[in-house]
C-alpha cells in the first residue's frame, strides 16, 4: 500500500533515459510483431516484405511520434529540457552529432506532417509515416495505389497497433514524480 503512495523523483536526464530505453525495447521487440501485421495484411495484393533493416525508420517514426507529445505533458521549458537530453541519448546511440541528430528528427517530423496533412492527428501521422517510408503503395491495389494513399482499413489496422508504440504518460505519472531545477 505505502510502495504505491511513493514516487520515485526523477530528474530530466533521468526521465530521458527511462524514455529511450524504453522506445528501444518496445520497437525492437515489437517491429517483428508489425512487420508480420503488414506483410499478412490484406489490404495488399502481393506481399510487402518489409525488412528487418526498416527497424531504423519505424523506430524514428515512433520516437518523433513520442517527442511530439512531450508538450501535452509538460511546461515548454520543461519538453525542451527532456527533448534535448533525449536528443542527446539517441545521437550517441546513433554515433551522430547532436545537430545531425536533431535535423534527422526534423525531417522525419516534417514528413509525418506532410503525409498527413491537413490533419494533425499524430497517431495517424505516425501510420501514414510507415505506410509511405515502408513504399507499400507499390503493393496495394490498382484504386488506392493510383491516388497514393493508404487503404483506409489497412490505416485502421496500422493505427491499432502504432498505440502500442506510444508512451503511457498516466501509467508514468503514477509511479514517477518529476523533479525540475
Amino acid at each position: 500500500m505505502f510502495g504505491r503512495l511513493i514516487k520515485r523523483k526523477l530528474d530530466s536526464n533521468r526521465l530521458a533515459n527511462v524514455f529511450v530505453n524504453s522506445l528501444l525495447e518496445v520497437t525492437e521487440n515489437g517491429f517483428d510483431d508489425v512487420r508480420e501485421m503488414i506483410n499478412e495484411d490484406g489490404a495488399f495484393i502481393t506481399n510487402p516484405d518489409v525488412p528487418e533493416t526498416a527497424l531504423d525508420k519505424f523506430f524514428l517514426i515512433v520516437a518523433v511520434g513520442n517527442l511530439r507529445y512531450l508538450g501535452n505533458h509538460f511546461e515548454v521549458s520543461e519538453a525542451k529540457e527532456i527533448r534535448q537530453n533525449i536528443v542527446r541519448k539517441l545521437a550517441a546511440i546513433y554515433d551522430m552529432q547532436e545537430v545531425e541528430f536533431e535535423k534527422l528528427i526534423q525531417e522525419y517530423d516534417q514528413f509525418i506532417s506532410r503525409v498527413n496533412h491537413p490533419s494533425k492527428n499524430t497517431l495517424y501521422g505516425m501510420s501514414k509515416a510507415v505506410f509511405h517510408k515502408f513504399q507499400l503503395n507499390n503493393y496495394q491495389e490498382s484504386y488506392f495505389k493510383n491516388l497514393r494513399t493508404p487503404n483506409p482499413l489497412f490505416l485502421k489496422r496500422m493505427d491499432e497497433i502504432m498505440t502500442n508504440f506510444l508512451w503511457d504518460w498516466d501509467e508514468f505519472f503514477k509511479k514517477h514524480k518529476m523533479n525540475f531545477s
